[in-house]
């Protein structure tokens, strides 16, 4: 539950704000543990709406998290306390009620005594990332935690960047494809009817192209409906089955990865992820086990998060992560394996994990400007060669009739 409340904090200012408390008893606690004097305390009564909101879990984004994780780190830095840390950035998100909530509440358990780790943990306003808060607690034990949080801002920032420089990449050939799409199904449905009518007057035989393109004219005017249906049945059933069937999504994840060209980015795109993170828990002390399998659980890919976390078993047992990926079934960049096979080899596997990461980042954006340097210019001969086609094919019959 929500509780708001009013007072006077340990300087003798004036303070209003929410505390997130399961009840009326523990919302008191936690005030007494911040040394405030609250003058009202009662329920948040927020619309309806406004509670479905707070009560559902925030999902914090790269940015938003690389941007906390480097104002904390340079906050602890500079000597300032994490609790002292946390109540003068929450000044910055006055705006942003949800993130304001999460720092209110997890500097509250930090006054009760708890430890960062154990106050991120338990707060149950944004989700976190599990290789975070991993990070966190290991980075804290160690005594390292603002070196750490410094290279988790990093880490995710280089995430958030990749991620909107692939989005931005792909917009404009998106939006190529459903222009096109939206016109040829625009033109056959409702242009190609309208000049079918003059045909059916004229006794003649029509060009083969012609015929073609009245039979698809008729075909999605009188299906129009059930063409639309069917899209959205079949995006719905998609969606639903990659959520709710592992079997599913495996297979669509592997039939990813085996498409020409595509295949290769998405493997690398994930090695790189899978090796920045595991550089930076094995930096922060993290046992390496332990490293694989969380470093193996950001991957999107269910076949590549599978195949680590079946190796991470087999290092349990003793084997080299090399050897265990070698030996699997499903088949990764050789020279990615190599590698990691060096790295243990000669003790240098976090440099190695690092080096692994930057190369395969720096791979996949010269393949996708590539890729889109070629895919510009065929979705173009694509959309006009479409268009032209069908208008071609309604020209052919008047051709036809001004020369006889």
């Amino acid at each position: 539950m929500i509780f708001k409340y009013k007072g006077i904090d340990a300087d003798g200012k004036k303070v209003s704000d929410k505390i997130e408390a399961q009840s009326l008893a523990e919302v008191k606690s936690k005030l007494k543990a911040k040394n405030i004097l609250y003058k009202s305390l009662e329920e948040d009564t927020s619309s309806f709406f406004d509670k479905i909101e707070f009560s559902r879990k925030y999902k914090i984004s790269p940015q938003e998290l690389s941007v906390l994780s480097r104002e904390l780190s340079m906050y602890i830095r500079s000597g300032i306390t994490i609790v002292s840390a946390l109540k003068v950035i929450q000044s910055h998100y006055d705006k942003n009620k949800k993130i304001k909530l999460f720092l209110t509440t997890v500097s509250t358990y930090l006054d009760e005594g708890k430890n960062f780790y154990t106050a991120l943990e338990e707060q149950t306003i944004v989700t976190l990332p599990i290789f975070f808060k991993e990070s966190i607690k290991v980075s804290e034990n160690g005594g390292v935690l603002d070196e750490v949080l410094m290279e988790l801002s990093r880490f995710l920032k280089e995430q958030d960047k990749i991620n909107k420089e692939i989005k931005s990449a792909f917009a404009y050939p998106s939006f190529m494809i459903i222009v096109s799409l939206l016109m040829i199904s625009f033109m056959l449905t409702f242009v190609v009817p309208q000049i079918t009518g003059i045909f059916e007057s004229m006794d003649q035989k029509l060009p083969t192209p012609t015929i073609v393109v009245i039979g698809m004219g008729n075909f999605f005017q009188n299906n129009f409906t059930l063409i639309l249906g069917s899209i959205f049945v079949f995006v719905t059933a998609f969606i639903f089955m990659m959520k709710r069937s592992h079997s599913f999504a495996y297979g669509v994840h592997k039939l990813l990865l085996k498409l020409p060209l595509f295949g290769t980015i998405i493997q690398k795109s994930e090695l790189a992820r899978f090796s920045y993170i595991a550089s930076l828990l094995t930096h922060s002390g993290v046992p390496f086990v332990q490293t694989v399998n969380l470093s193996a659980n950001i991957l999107n890919n269910l076949v590549l998060r599978e195949l680590f976390l079946d190796a991470s078993k087999k290092v349990v047992e003793g084997k080299l992560l090399s050897k265990a990926l070698n030996e699997s079934k499903i088949k990764i960049d050789y020279s990615f394996i190599q590698s990691i096979a060096l790295g243990e080899e000669t003790s240098e596997l976090e440099n190695v994990l690092t080096n692994i990461s930057e190369l395969y980042f720096e791979e996949n954006r010269d393949k996708i400007a590539t890729l889109l340097t070629l895919l510009e210019p065929a979705l173009m001969l694509i959309v006009g060669g479409s268009i032209g086609f069908i208008v071609a094919a309604m020209l052919l019959p008047i051709f036809s009739m001004s020369i006889h």
